[in-house]
């Protein structure tokens, strides 16, 4: 990755956050928590995808359509993610992989 990626990259997420300051308050706080959670557990691939993008584009759409945040996704907000990722490789996933090899090679 060189310095024009890097540099590309940070434009990028300035203005996606942009974006995100746009949303109404109660949208901002669970995209953020969303997010959080997202970058804990969600996908290897999460800021090289479309995944949060996505998201932020949903939730624009329940603004114009006049929807509270949690009409959209409901009340529950790591469920929500976790379908988000179901089928996707997590870093949750490599951790248990990880620990799975450590395991079986440990005392050998």
């Amino acid at each position: 990755m060189g310095i024009q990626d890097i540099i590309e990259g940070k434009k990028q997420w300035r203005a996606h956050m942009a974006r995100v300051k746009a949303l109404p308050p109660d949208y901002q706080i669970v995209y953020k928590e969303m997010q959080r959670y997202l970058f804990k557990v969600g996908p290897v691939d999460l800021l090289g995808g479309s995944l949060l993008p996505g998201l932020l584009d949903f939730f624009e759409e329940g603004v114009v359509a006049g929807k509270g945040v949690l009409e959209l996704i409901g009340d529950d907000v790591a469920a929500f993610c976790d379908d988000l990722v179901k089928d996707s490789r997590t870093y949750a996933d490599l951790y248990q992989e990880s620990i799975g090899k450590n395991h079986g090679t440990a005392g050998k």
